[in-house]
Formats: C-alpha cells, sequence, structure tokens
C-alpha cells in the first residue's frame, strides 16, 4: 500500500489523507452518471414500452425520430435557437464582464448582482414573468422571444465565466498595446482575446447547452412550429411514453458529452501552443 503514502501535492497532502474525497467524488459521479446507463439501452429497445433491461434489440425508435416531421422541426428549432443564443449571450456577457472589470465606479458590484439576477430568481418565476411580459408585446412562440429568454439566463454564465478568466489576466499587457498606439479595441482583439479564447469557446458552449436543454420556459413561451426539443419530449412524456424519448435523450447525451470533450480538446491544445 505505499502508493498511499505517495505525496500528490506542493502542500505534502498523501494519497492515503485524501482517500475519502475520492471514494465521495466517485460514488457522486456514479450517482450522476447511473441514469444514462438505464437510458440508453431502453433506447435499443424493440418493445413498444419503455423496459430496462430490454427483451429484445432494434433502432426502431431512432427511425421512428428521425423520419418524423414533427421531431425533426423541433430539433432544428431548439438548434437555431441554441446558436442564436451563442451569438447573442457570448457578446453581451463578455463585454459586460470586460466593462465592469475595467470600471471604477461604485455600482459595478450592484450592476453585476443585477446582471447574473436570472441564475438567482426560480426558473420557473423568470418563465412567468418573461411569458405576461410577451404576452404583452406579442412575442409568444417566436423564434425571437425565445432567443431573447434564453439569452437571459444564459448570459449571466458567460458573464461569470470571463470574468474569472479576465481576473487571472495582466491587464497590462493591454495597456501596454495601448500605450504603443493601439486603440483599446484593437488592444482587445490582438492582446486580450487569444489569452482568454477558451474561457470564451467554454461560456458559448455552456450557452448552447443552457439554451438547447431549457424546458421550462418553452414550456411558457413556445409552442406550434417553434416547439422546442425539450418541449416536445416533455409533452409526449404527458400525453404517451415509448422509447422515442429514451433515443432522443441519447442522443442528446451524446451531443453534450461530445461538446464538452472538443471543448476540452481545444483546451488543452490552447495549453500546448
Amino acid at each position: 500500500m505505499g502508493f498511499l503514502n505517495r505525496i500528490v501535492s506542493e502542500t505534502q497532502i498523501r494519497l492515503g489523507q485524501r482517500l475519502w474525497l475520492y471514494i465521495i467524488a466517485v460514488v457522486i459521479l456514479i450517482f450522476l452518471v447511473a441514469p444514462s446507463f438505464i437510458v440508453v439501452p431502453m433506447s435499443f429497445s424493440g418493445s413498444q414500452y419503455l423496459e430496462f433491461p430490454p427483451a429484445n434489440w432494434s433502432i426502431r425508435w431512432y427511425s421512428h425520430y428521425f423520419n418524423s416531421p414533427v421531431w425533426m422541426a423541433a430539433t432544428w428549432t431548439s438548434i437555431k435557437v441554441a446558436v442564436l443564443t451563442i451569438l447573442v449571450a457570448t457578446p453581451i456577457g463578455t463585454m459586460a464582464a470586460y466593462g465592469m472589470l475595467n470600471s471604477s465606479a461604485k455600482l459595478t458590484r450592484l450592476l453585476f448582482v443585477v446582471m447574473i439576477s436570472p441564475i438567482m430568481i426560480p426558473l420557473i418565476l423568470v418563465a412567468i414573468g418573461v411569458f405576461y411580459f410577451y404576452v404583452k408585446v406579442k412575442m409568444v412562440n417566436s423564434i425571437l422571444g425565445l432567443v431573447l429568454a434564453h439569452s437571459l439566463i444564459a448570459m449571466p454564465l458567460v458573464l461569470i465565466i470571463v470574468m474569472s478568466a479576465l481576473n487571472n489576466y495582466d491587464m497590462n499587457q493591454e495597456k501596454v498595446a495601448r500605450s504603443l498606439g493601439a486603440t483599446r479595441l484593437q488592444a482587445f482583439f490582438q492582446i486580450t482575446l487569444p489569452q482568454i479564447r477558451f474561457s470564451i469557446v467554454s461560456s458559448a458552449l455552456i450557452a448552447f447547452l443552457t439554451s438547447f436543454d431549457e424546458v421550462i420556459i418553452a414550456l411558457f413561451i413556445s409552442g406550434g412550429p417553434n416547439s422546442t426539443i425539450t418541449r416536445s419530449m416533455f409533452l409526449s412524456l404527458r400525453d404517451q411514453i415509448d422509447p422515442t424519448i429514451a433515443s432522443i435523450s441519447t442522443i442528446l447525451i451524446v451531443i453534450s458529452s461530445g461538446l464538452l470533450i472538443a471543448a476540452q480538446t481545444f483546451g488543452k491544445r490552447k495549453d500546448s501552443d
């Protein structure tokens, strides 16, 4: 058991002293991942109903999903809204983080609290407020309404991630560039942006997943031809339960995992550069 006495950090903490922490982390990870190990096999069931383990195997529900105009329309709506949410939330959150970090105004902290408030308030309350506002301006069931609402909850996450990156960035580098004749905009794009690009890419990914997986706001303000995939899944679970839901869930798991892996790969390449 000599490996338990191996030093694992600069603070001379030995592996055996923190073994309990690793055990807890593994247990929590298994608890979080376990539902996926149930959903994925159910998606390949040949039965008319959800069952685990499947009595027989089939890809009929994947075929049903990809050949369904309703499911495909909902999927395309979710992708469209998620991409547009990136284009709205990421620039706004990045500019807000940069502006607040470089501001000496006393109201900066108050402004920060105001901008992250959408993720501090229960989402159901945000959905109700957005719904009543959209009713007045006639934006219910619109792509624009979905993008703005999803940007509202994605932008605070972008703000927090980018601000964290900027806090670890030496702003003197940008000041040097400006002292040599570069404008603030040139200095930001040529000096600052390349060094925080991983954080911006990560925040854009989080914005995409936040929009793509969101269901509560979508239940209130989307519908008809602009129904999202998550809303359609929720309504399908309410009306009828078949393995199509499991197949869609499996696809969403693959998409989310793939994006996270791509982001980590991008980060490692950046670090190696």
